[in-house]
């Protein structure tokens, strides 16, 4: 049985009239930049958020970069966060001028770790960017609290975990600013690329619709430099008829997890992930630590079943950022789980019979089938 590691065809057939009919609306409007519908959207995602204000973007690496510039990091800051996340989350430090610190990872959650964070800490530092990993919480209380003890900005990465919460608080209202990504094979995706920024703060708010709209309040007036970073209406319609099922869409990702979890559980060789006591895991991706990592994913593709490996290399080792002078070993934890982290299928059209044809796929590779 051949099971793809996602199927975003089967997700949009089930909603396939209210979409179509979502863009022909649009297309009937005219407005096709910064229209009624991203106003609509913005104010949906503030509501379910919880959030003052909510402000959509070109995608998900401008959220970051906007919200940083927002925030007032500038050049030769310094910003920590973590070396296991896509290479978005750095590039956005760099494109403001400022430098990207890293901070190992705990590998039970793979997020950055707490007790680790206050020795990156220097006289540069401005701000601390978490991510929350695989769509489970960053330590917010901790973070918090090193954050304030220090005077530093927060910017919430919360690309791959929106509808994810931390002592019943969704992520993305914590810091200064949250960052959130719709690529398409997110939990909650348009059809090409979108993002959005939150915000409980009216100035940052007001400086991150000035920075997206070429640094103008006034049209071809111009108070800032700033970007063209604006979100489609037909992609704000897509996601508004998309909203209305991510938390169905949330849900069916945690029952598969806990298949996963029932099914896999006693094989040795690997490691479940695990959900913090205090969050709300969204399970963008279904991530465990795997003994032969890379022949397990090759046993897995031969047989037809879709594995993904986030991330195969840290970013403290990537060339880009050989400028930074770190070397292997200096993270070890984000360098264990670049060997062996592993996502199996969860996305919430996958049937339980195709759950159970992975597990026992895993099992068999490891002599346990």
């Amino acid at each position: 049985m051949s099971v793809p590691f996602f199927d975003i065809k089967k997700q949009i057939a089930s909603i396939r009239q209210e979409i179509d009919a979502a863009i022909a609306e649009v297309i009937d409007s005219g407005a096709f930049i910064l229209g009624p519908k991203v106003s609509e959207l913005e104010k949906v995602a503030a509501e379910y958020l919880e959030v003052k204000h909510a402000i959509g973007v070109a995608s998900g690496t401008d959220a970051l970069m906007l919200a940083l510039k927002a925030c007032g990091i500038k050049k030769n800051d310094e910003v920590i966060t973590t070396p296991l996340t896509f290479v978005a989350t750095a590039d956005a430090i760099a494109h403001c001028g400022a430098n990207p610190v890293f901070c190992d990872i705990t590998t039970k959650t793979f997020n950055i770790d707490p007790l680790k964070l206050e020795k990156t800490i220097s006289s540069k530092t401005t701000a601390i960017l978490p991510v929350h990993l695989y769509g489970q919480s960053s330590d917010m209380d901790q973070i918090m609290s090193i954050a304030q003890k220090h005077n530093l900005k927060i910017i919430e990465d919360c690309a791959q975990a929106i509808g994810a919460k931390y002592k019943e608080k969704f992520v993305g209202g914590f810091g200064n600013a949250g960052c959130f990504s719709f690529f398409p094979t997110k939990n909650l995706g348009c059809f090409g690329d979108g993002g959005l920024v939150t915000t409980n703060s009216d100035e940052i708010a007001d400086m991150l619709k000035v920075l997206r709209g070429h640094g103008s309040r006034k049209t071809y007036h111009y108070d800032y430099i700033g970007y063209n970073s604006r979100l489609d209406s037909i992609q704000a319609a897509i996601l508004l008829v998309r909203f209305k099922y991510l938390a169905k869409w949330t849900e069916s990702r945690r029952k598969n997890a806990s298949i996963y979890k029932k099914l896999l559980e006693g094989i040795r060789q690997i490691s479940l992930p695990e959900e913090e006591k205090n969050n709300f895991h969204v399970y963008n991706q279904f991530t465990l630590l795997a003994e032969s990592r890379d022949n397990l994913l090759e046993f897995l593709k031969k047989k037809g079943i879709g594995s993904m490996v986030y991330y195969p290399l840290s970013l403290h080792l990537q060339k880009a950022f050989k400028c930074l002078n770190f070397k292997e070993g200096d993270f070890p934890e984000s360098e264990k789980a670049q060997k062996e982290v592993l996502s199996l299928p969860i996305y919430p059209e996958l049937p339980e019979k195709e759950l159970e044809e992975v597990a026992s796929a895993v099992k068999e590779f490891y002599g346990q089938s």
